[in-house]
Formats: structure tokens, sequence, C-alpha cells
């Protein structure tokens, strides 16, 4: 994620800020340029930029929600942002609970597509049932109904809004054994089965994803029934990022995409900070580094590696000073390395920032 300031003022900003609280002037995201924008309100309600008195916005029918700062040109008939057309449903807001956790996940689903857009990957709203757009659906249990399961299908992305309650995530963090489990997460986890059908299914990339991932015409329903029955095997981390990753190629290829999206946001805002890591007791080059350049602009995936791994060590060791978990309790092993390499290969490289 990049580092935003106010346009007016220079004071630092958070990414879901919709004011500057040094000169208090509204401020809005523009997907077009991945710029936050500093505003100013003109008489019929819409909203200039504070250093483009061309430019014309509205905020996203959802800002009255509380839940998308994300900005509208005004001479669009578009109602909502490129973020928020993508919902197709969306909780009972009537319920106070739902509202909650509705705006929990409209933060990490927002996050979600900035990454995409910052990848130069294809965004659209799926209109029909064949074509390639993407939508989500945020539904919650009903009483005596069937339980609402995560997942993708064809572009649909399905969330059980009760993963934006802290105490339901933990609880089945802990019954599946997991390391790490986040809305954030599962929305980059669901996303890379929907930019497996994009960019590998019955493309040129498939016969080297099957080299690398394994075969997804394995049966899909079985591999995760035996998942689910015995569990990964017990040297998974050899090979795979999570034992979840073993349940087939598909999951392999999510969970690792999931992984990749983490790694290059996180050092973007490492990036953006300018950290450095250099450790006062002497001890080997592999746990020094100094991120000074965009991750988005490195082509070699090893230099991705070189940085993150002592960024990792780093924030591990200040979360274990506070009494947290790890900030990233993955081991990457070298056959994961040539799995993350071959989607940072494979992804459109962004323009320059």
């Amino acid at each position: 994620m990049k580092l935003y300031t106010c346009s007016n003022c220079q004071n630092l900003l958070y990414f879901e800020n919709t004011v500057c609280l040094s000169c208090m002037l509204s401020t809005g995201f523009q997907a077009d340029s991945l710029s936050m924008v500093s505003l100013l309100l003109l008489p019929d309600g819409t909203y200039t930029d504070v250093n483009n008195s061309d430019s014309k916005f509205r905020y996203c029918a959802n800002y009255g929600f509380g839940t998308c700062n994300w900005l509208v040109n005004a001479g669009y008939s578009d109602e909502y942002c490129i973020a928020c057309e993508l919902n197709r449903t969306i909780p009972d807001l009537s319920n106070e609970q739902n509202r909650l956790r509705w705006n929990k996940i409209e933060i990490a689903k927002h996050r979600l597509i900035f990454s995409l857009l910052r990848l130069g990957l294809p965004v659209s709203v799926k209109k029909e049932k064949e074509d390639n757009g993407l939508v989500f659906d945020f539904l919650a249990d009903e009483p005596e109904g069937e339980r609402v399961t995560t997942g993708h299908d064809a572009g649909i992305i399905t969330l059980n809004i009760e993963e934006a309650d802290d105490d339901v995530r933990m609880r089945n963090l802990m019954n599946l054994g997991e390391r790490y489990r986040t809305l954030l997460g599962h929305f980059r986890h669901e996303i890379g089965h929907y930019y497996w059908d994009l960019l590998i299914a019955d493309k040129n990339p498939l016969q080297e994803f099957r080299r690398i991932f394994g075969d997804e015409r394995e049966d899909y329903s079985k591999s995760l029934e035996s998942y689910y029955n015995y569990g990964a095997p017990a040297n998974w981390m050899e090979n795979y990022i999570s034992p979840y990753a073993t349940a087939h190629a598909w999951e392999d290829w999510a969970e690792t995409w999931s992984h990749y999206l983490h790694m290059m946001d996180t050092l973007e805002t490492a990036y953006s900070f300018g950290l450095r890591v250099k450790p006062r007791a002497l001890i080997e080059e592999s746990v020094k580094a100094s991120i000074h350049e965009d991750p988005y602009q490195i082509s070699d995936f090893n230099q991705i590696m070189q940085l993150w791994l002592p960024l990792c060590f780093a924030v591990n060791s200040l979360n274990r000073s506070m009494g947290h978990q790890d900030f990233y309790p993955f081991v990457i092993s070298r056959p994961v390395v040539e799995k993350l390499a071959f989607i940072h290969l494979l992804l459109p490289k962004p323009p320059t920032s």
C-alpha cells in the first residue's frame, strides 16, 4: 500500500481517511490515478481537487454508510465506485450488527481492489452468467437454512459475514489449525481462484502451472474430502506455503497467490516509509535490507525475497516484544519461491508510480 498525504497540507493519511485531521479538508480516493485527493465542496454538492479546479467528483453512494471513501467522476452516471459496484449482495443493514460487519468487510475488500488495480489486473463487473466479470455476495447464515460457505464460483465470490466477527474468525482459525485468518486474507485467496480462470485456464501458462503446482484436473471434491479427513502430509512445509495448499493444485495456487499479494502490499508500505532493517548485532547479510525500491518495479523475484525475509524477521521480533503472535508465521521453501516467482512473472507490469 502506498503512503498517502493530504495534497493541501501534506499531513499523513490512512487509506480509509475521509478527512484530513490537520487542515480538516475532505479526502477521497481516486481509483483511476490510485491517488488520495483533498477536496473542496462546491455549491452544487460535488467536490473538486484542491489542486485541480477542473476536476469534479462525487463520493461513492456507500460513503453515506461510512464504508467507502472512493470517488466517482461527477460527469459519469455511475452511483458506485469501481470497488462498490462489484457488490451483488450486501447484508441486511437494518441489523446494526450486520452494518458493523459490512464496514469491516468493505475495508478489507477496498484494500484488495487497490492491490488488483496496482498490479494492472482487469477488474470488471459480472453482468451476465457467461461473462468474465466479478461480483461479491456477502451473506449470513439463515436460522434454519444451509450454512453459507465462503468461496469462489465462476466470478462470484461469496463471504459468510460472520468472518467479520473476531471471535468467530479466531475460533475457525483454531478449529482448522490455521496460522493466519483475516478478512483480507479470505479475499486475496478467493480472488486467486478468479484470476486462475482469467490468466491460466486454457491459456499458454497452463503447462508451466501444472509443472510447478500440479495437475488441476485431479478430482477437486475427492481431493478436498481427503484433505479434511486426513490433513496435510507431515512434510508439507517442504513444498507448500500452508497445509491447505496441499489439498489440490487450485488451492495451492490460491494460497500462494494470496501470499504474493501479502508480500507486495506490505513491501510497498515498507518502501513508502523508507524502512531499513540493519540489526546492530554483527550478523549475516541475509537479515539486512534497505527497502529503497518500489517492489512493483522489481522484475527479479529473488530481490523481492531478499527484502521480504529481513522485514518479516524484524516485524516478527517486534510483535513478540508486544506479546503478539508472529506478524508472518510462515516458512517459505525453495519450491514455494518458484511458485511465487511464477505469479510475479505472469502478472502485468504496472506503470511507474
